[in-house]
């Protein structure tokens, strides 16, 4: 909704974000491009259109984490705001066909310092974003791998509240996903084809989630709640019992003893 300013002239947020102007002007990035690179001049902020993106980083060793995936009308590069501005801590990417506003620094400063419309909108996602760190940090000290899987999934296909239509998910890789939630390949692996066999997501070249899903976050319903632990031989009961180095049992050990 266009606001009025001091200056009696209306500004409209939403369509200063659509179109090109004096500093700012609209990029289209293919999947697999960047809009920036962790090393690179942090000297612009770019407001996400349509598409989907992800920010990732890489340690001085060279391993490479994803920590946040960004969809249409998100803001990404805002470190470039600093009253320093410095260089870039990540690498934001295209996930999928993406189409993007940059706005410079100045331009950026500017529009906030003159128009307070703006600068309720872009502190509104500034306070968003910083209430979504601090629930992926709780995530991940407190919830089991298998929570927040599917945790990440349903945050992937915007769901808000039970009720809203299934969604598929944009193409990702099993490797990311245990990278954004700290475990392994393989256990991703696992827990993607339990979810599939207990009907809360479906599969067929894309990923598809359904809102049953939600019961294993908010209500945190999942039969089997041991479902992380290595499954048991059906005949592991009935095989000797043998300790580390194939020492005899306690019972048998004793009887040694007695015979000696």
């Amino acid at each position: 909704m266009p606001m009025t300013n001091e200056g009696n002239s209306t500004f409209d947020p939403a369509a200063f974000l659509s179109h090109a102007g004096l500093g700012r002007k609209i990029v289209d990035v293919k999947p697999h491009q960047t809009f920036f690179d962790q090393g690179d001049a942090a000297d612009c902020v770019f407001y996400l259109q349509s598409g989907r993106a992800e920010l990732t980083v890489v340690s001085q060793n060279g391993k490479e984490a994803t920590i946040l995936l960004l969809s249409a009308g998100e803001f990404v590069g805002e470190e470039s705001l600093a009253a320093v501005p410095g260089l870039r801590l990540a690498t934001a990417t295209a996930v999928s066909d993406c189409t993007a506003l940059r706005i410079g620094s100045a331009e950026m400063s500017r529009v906030m310092h003159d128009e307070p419309a703006f600068s309720d909108v872009f502190l509104n996602f500034l306070l968003t974003r910083s209430m979504r760190t601090q629930a992926d940090l709780v995530d991940q000290l407190f919830n089991s791998c298998e929570k927040r899987l599917a945790r990440i999934l349903l945050l992937m296909a915007q769901f808000g509240k039970p009720g809203e239509p299934e969604t598929f998910i944009p193409p990702i890789t099993q490797e990311t996903l245990a990278e954004m939630i700290g475990t392994t390949r393989s256990r991703v692996s696992f827990f993607m084809n339990r979810f599939r066999k207990l009907g809360l997501i479906s599969y067929n070249g894309r990923i598809q989630v359904h809102k049953s899903l939600l019961n294993v976050v908010l209500l945190d319903q999942l039969p089997q709640r041991n479902s992380e632990k290595p499954p048991v031989l059906p005949d592991a009961q009935n095989m000797p019992h043998r300790s580390i180095l194939g020492s005899p049992r306690p019972a048998e050990h004793a009887n040694l003893i007695s015979a000696r």
